[in-house]
Parts: C-alpha cells; sequence; structure tokens
C-alpha cells in the first residue's frame, strides 16, 4: 500500500512542476512593468517629438503603474539617439518615440541599424501638418508673397530646420522644388533651437511642426502663412493650405509613433500599445494634442509597421529628387 502510494505521488509532484513552467510566462507578462521605463527622444528638447513624449507619459503611470521617464538624444537628424535605443535589451524598458523623420534618415545616412528588421512598432501616436511659420520682420503674409520674395531673392532667404534630413528639412525642400526657389539651409539640433532662432530672427522661416509652431503662431511671436496638409487644420482654421492657395497637390504630414527593439515579446507590445492608445483616448490627452495640431491616431502595430515601410519608399524618391544630401 505504500509503495503504491509513492508512485501515485510521483506522477502529481511531476505535474505540478510541468504546470508551473508552462504558467512561467503568464506571470512574466503580469509583473511586467516592474520598474520605470525609459523613452528616448532622439532630438533636443522643445520640438514636437518632445512635446508628444512628455505628454503621453504623464499619463502612462495610470495604466502601466509605473513612472515614464523622457530622456533626449538630439543630432544628426536623430541617428545617434534611434541607435542607442534600438541597441538597448528587447525588455520593454527602452522606448523610442519617433517623427515622419525616421524614414528619411535611411536615404541619408549609413546607419548601423535596420530601420525595418532592428524594430518592434508599437503605436502610431498623432499625425498632425506643418506651419509655414516666418519671422515677423519678413515682409510676406501668404504663401504665394513668399513664393514671389525668394524668386526675387534668390538664395538670400534662410530657413530652419530640425537638422538635415528631418521632416521639416524635408517638407521644405519639396516645397523649394515645386515652387522652383531656392533658400538657404540652418540645419540644427532639433525644432526646439530651430523655433528658438528663428523667434530672435537669426533665421527667416521654418517650417513647423503644429505641435511646437502653433503655441508661437498664437501668441504672435511667429506669422503663419499656411499648412502643409490638404485640409485646414481645426485648430488655426485662418490658415489655409499651401496646396489651396500656392501649390496645387503639396501635402507633407508630421506624425509621431513609438518603437522597441526587434525581439520585444508579444505580450509586452500589447501591452504597453493597450496603454499609449488608452492614454491617447483620454479627453484631457485628446484636447491638448488638438489644440496644439494634433489628430491623435493609435492604431494596431502592424498598421505602424506599414506606415514606416510605404514612408521608407516615399521619401527615398523624395530625397533623391530634392537631391538632399548630409551636411
Amino acid at each position: 500500500m505504500r509503495l503504491t502510494s509513492k508512485w501515485h505521488a510521483a506522477p502529481c509532484a511531476a505535474l505540478a512542476v510541468l504546470t508551473l513552467i508552462a504558467g512561467a510566462p503568464t506571470v512574466l507578462a503580469q509583473q511586467y512593468p516592474a520598474k520605470p521605463l525609459r523613452v528616448i527622444v532622439p532630438f533636443a528638447p522643445g520640438g514636437g517629438v518632445d512635446f508628444m513624449a512628455r505628454l503621453i507619459a504623464q499619463k502612462l503611470p495610470e495604466t502601466l503603474g509605473q513612472q515614464v521617464i523622457v530622456e533626449n538624444r538630439g543630432g544628426a537628424g536623430g541617428v545617434p539617439g534611434t541607435e542607442a535605443a534600438l541597441r538597448s535589451a528587447p525588455d520593454g524598458y527602452t522606448l523610442l518615440m519617433i517623427s515622419s523623420t525616421y524614414p528619411v534618415s535611411p536615404s541619408l545616412y549609413k546607419l548601423a541599424f535596420d530601420p525595418i528588421a532592428d524594430i518592434t512598432p508599437i503605436v502610431l501616436i498623432a499625425k498632425g501638418p506643418f506651419i509655414i511659420c516666418v519671422h515677423p520682420s519678413l515682409p510676406v503674409k501668404t504663401t504665394k508673397e513668399l513664393i514671389a520674395l525668394a524668386k526675387a531673392r534668390p538664395g538670400q532667404i534662410n530657413f530652419a530646420s530640425a537638422g538635415t534630413g528631418s521632416g521639416v528639412h524635408l517638407a521644405t525642400e519639396l516645397f523649394l522644388n515645386m515652387a522652383e526657389i531656392k533658400m538657404n539651409h540652418i540645419p540644427y539640433k532639433g525644432t526646439g533651437p530651430a523655433l528658438t532662432d528663428t523667434i530672435a530672427g537669426q533665421t527667416n522661416l521654418i517650417f513647423g511642426t503644429s505641435s511646437a509652431a502653433l503655441p508661437m503662431v498664437k501668441a504672435g511671436r511667429l506669422r503663419a502663412l499656411g499648412v502643409t496638409s490638404l485640409r485646414r487644420h481645426a485648430s488655426i482654421p485662418d490658415v489655409p493650405t499651401v496646396a489651396e492657395t500656392a501649390l496645387p497637390g503639396y501635402q507633407v504630414q508630421s506624425w509621431y509613433g513609438v518603437l522597441a527593439p526587434t525581439g520585444t515579446r508579444a505580450d509586452i507590445v500589447a501591452r504597453v500599445n493597450a496603454a499609449f492608445t488608452t492614454a491617447l483616448r483620454a479627453p484631457e490627452t485628446k484636447a491638448a494634442l488638438v489644440a496644439q495640431g494634433g489628430d491623435p491616431d493609435p492604431g494596431t502595430p502592424e498598421e505602424f509597421g506599414r506606415l514606416i515601410k510605404d514612408e521608407l519608399a516615399r521619401n527615398a524618391k523624395i530625397t533623391r529628387a530634392a537631391g538632399i544630401t548630409p551636411e
């Protein structure tokens, strides 16, 4: 009887061990996140990417239960900061906030990473137009007047950008190409410094991201000539589109999203995607984004991945046509 009891006990013990092993991934998934998260912004403070990251980082602790720290690593069109983030462990604790600059960089730089194979798309945050902003001293009040002035003064007007190959730069170069005009490019390490110098009159204009430039326009420190979307934006309905007033067919949008290093577990991706989506759908977050010229547009990781692939192909064509090269 004792012998029989031992043999029955052994399978039971083995089954218990197997059950614990099988349940381990579930336990690990439930434990994430067990410490603060870091979101790397590959640009200087003060720009659109920085604004988006900090706005959402305030809401994420409500769903993730952990603090979210924003870390700025600006320079070289966002490439160094991007590389640093993608070299991090794929454990969900280091995320990367990118913008429409991301799919431009491969056309300009020899990257230490593959822009598709080395990433795990998480979520698209928002989309929004660029705003053509000029210093009040520039004697133009419309996009047509800006084009006419540039034709009268070829190479004498300076435009600022967030860096060579940035979304701001690409939007401007496409504009110059379609309008058949020339201006001088002054690259900065992010939209923040570029805006600061434009406000100070060190440069004449900037195609600012709506989130960063709109407050300066509303404060009267910059003059808005047009928006780069096909439709006027609700945040500045009196400012016409470039397409309707000067260049039919011109359209460029800035966008923002979140990536993780390749190899990040599917359950972590799903958890972070859900947390960002919840934060973006909160009335106060949505209102803040719209007020700054952005449109919340969360979706699935797969949808975001397709957007990145499409933008890589599109921007490669624009970069070649505009003759953009690293400076």
